[in-house]
């Protein structure tokens, strides 16, 4: 977990070092929550898929408890920090369908999750469903 810790503080100082963020941010932002219970923030770097004007991210992680559908998040998109508003799928259609979305997109978020990609880059099911019984959540944003 510590060289998780690690890699994320820099890959969030990459994402909001303004020249340096093009590196990076096609693939990640930053998601700034703030904690229900315990009111701290958490600024995450997440790997993110564009859906339109919104961006797709899916977790496994204990941290995506602090986002509801309805609730506003911010966002560094970019290099620019941004107020979205989320909403929330923790259905196992909704998760393995946006999850295969997300591993199509970048095979770096299949690989991360351990999901399987096939010869022609499409994940592997048993994968996507193993994924979401782990705890699996996903997320649309739509950035303001």
């Amino acid at each position: 977990m510590k060289m998780q810790e690690a890699a994320n503080r820099v890959v969030r100082v990459l994402l909001a070092t303004p020249g340096l963020h093009r590196v990076v941010s096609g693939r990640l932002i930053t998601l700034y929550v703030v904690g229900g219970k315990s009111g701290r923030r958490y600024s995450l770097p997440v790997a993110y898929t564009r859906l339109e004007s919104t961006l797709l991210i899916g977790t496994p992680f204990g941290w995506s408890r602090n986002l509801h559908s309805g609730s506003r998040v911010e966002v560094r998109l970019h290099g620019h920090r941004l107020p979205a508003d989320v909403q929330a799928f923790a259905d196992e259609a909704d998760v393995v369908a946006h999850y295969a979305a997300i591993c199509r997109d970048n095979p770096q978020f299949a690989k991360f999750n351990q999901i399987g990609l096939d010869p022609n880059g499409n994940p592997v099911t048993a994968d996507l469903h193993a994924a979401w019984r782990a705890g699996a959540r996903t997320f649309r944003l739509t950035p303001r």
